[in-house]
């Protein structure tokens, strides 16, 4: 974890407690919607299989990637700050926000093919592959869009961190609004890294 400055006068526990109660409340949120793709796979076993074949694994490892490197231009970037490197630290934060949304295209066109191809809720095309498939199709949807929103919501809020890094809000001796950008980034990353193996390399 993340060390605050321990020699700045402020007294930041609330903020970070504060941050890892939210973590807690989005951990919830994800692990009942993995506790229900489990119960679902459980019982359509078969059906997740075949559909779990129309995925494009190469496409979610790339993606899984992109995550993985964003992750590192974060931490990096926070220990730029630390040490009031404040151009490297923008340079990273920068390349945090456009690896998020290189990701996000990725998914767009992913979701493009699987929509031209008739996979999408309520198709004539999903509905006749058996109620399995159309299950596994509505978790894919419903799982990867509420995560792509959570991409967007902190690509958002890492440009605001931006903002304020280069105004000088944001600096060594006062980073906690960076830091905890941070740990939401991290936590988007970590969900991914549940979803690429549960519907892209689903056995």
């Amino acid at each position: 974890m993340i060390e605050t400055a321990h020699n700045d006068p402020r007294d930041y526990t609330g903020a970070k407690l504060g941050m890892w109660f939210f973590l807690f409340t989005e951990i919830l949120l994800f692990g009942g919607m993995f506790l229900l793709y489990a119960v679902y796979r459980e019982k359509f076993t078969g059906d997740f299989h075949a559909a779990g074949m129309e995925m494009n694994i190469g496409l979610g490892a790339v993606n899984t990637l992109i995550l993985l490197t964003s992750s590192l231009t974060m931490v990096l970037a926070i220990s730029a700050i630390k040490r009031n490197e404040r151009n490297r630290s923008l340079m990273l934060q920068a390349a945090t926000i456009v690896l998020g949304a290189v990701f996000l295209v990725n998914k767009y066109f992913e979701w493009a093919g699987h929509i031209r191809r008739g996979f999408y809720p309520d198709s004539a095309e999903l509905l006749a592959m058996g109620h399995g498939k159309v299950l596994f199709f509505g978790l894919y949807y419903v799982m990867t869009g509420i995560h792509g929103i959570h991409v967007l919501i902190g690509i958002s809020v890492i440009g605001f961190m931006l903002a304020l890094t280069a105004r000088g809000s944001i600096s060594g001796g006062d980073y906690i609004k960076l830091e905890n950008a941070g740990l939401f980034w991290h936590l988007v990353d970590v969900i991914w890294i549940y979803l690429f193996p549960l519907f892209y390399l689903i056995l």
